[in-house]
């Protein structure tokens, strides 16, 4: 079984910054894809940012330029750098991995920027 554990979530002033973690645990083999979702109060989760299945980074276009995710494989733990944050930020962050023999997810932690 896998186990996604995201930290840094916070309540952060608009223009201020915030760098999420996710932990991985158990057997992590044949990693597809790993990904930072979203969820806003009333609405749907999106992808915020991921590494494809080529390696590649790819954004939601509402965090060019103020996100950056990365990855430790190491240590089986992804992060996401956040800049610039905004109002419209604020939401539930998902941590998410696409295996060979699952996709899972985190619990989820809270982001709240104030204006």
């Amino acid at each position: 079984q896998v186990r996604l554990v995201e930290s840094g979530g916070g309540l952060v002033q608009a223009g201020g910054s915030l760098r999420l973690s996710c932990a991985a645990s158990g057997i992590i083999r044949g990693v597809r894809t790993v990904a930072w979702y979203r969820q806003a109060p009333g609405k749907e989760r999106e992808l915020v940012a991921g590494f494809t299945m080529g390696g590649r980074t790819e954004y939601t276009n509402s965090v060019k330029g103020r996100f950056t995710i990365s990855k430790d494989n190491t240590q089986n733990a992804v992060y996401l750098q956040m800049n610039s944050l905004e109002p419209e930020d604020t939401a539930v962050y998902y941590c998410y991995v696409d295996l060979v023999g699952g996709t899972y997810w985190g619990q989820g932690t809270q982001v709240t920027v104030s204006s």
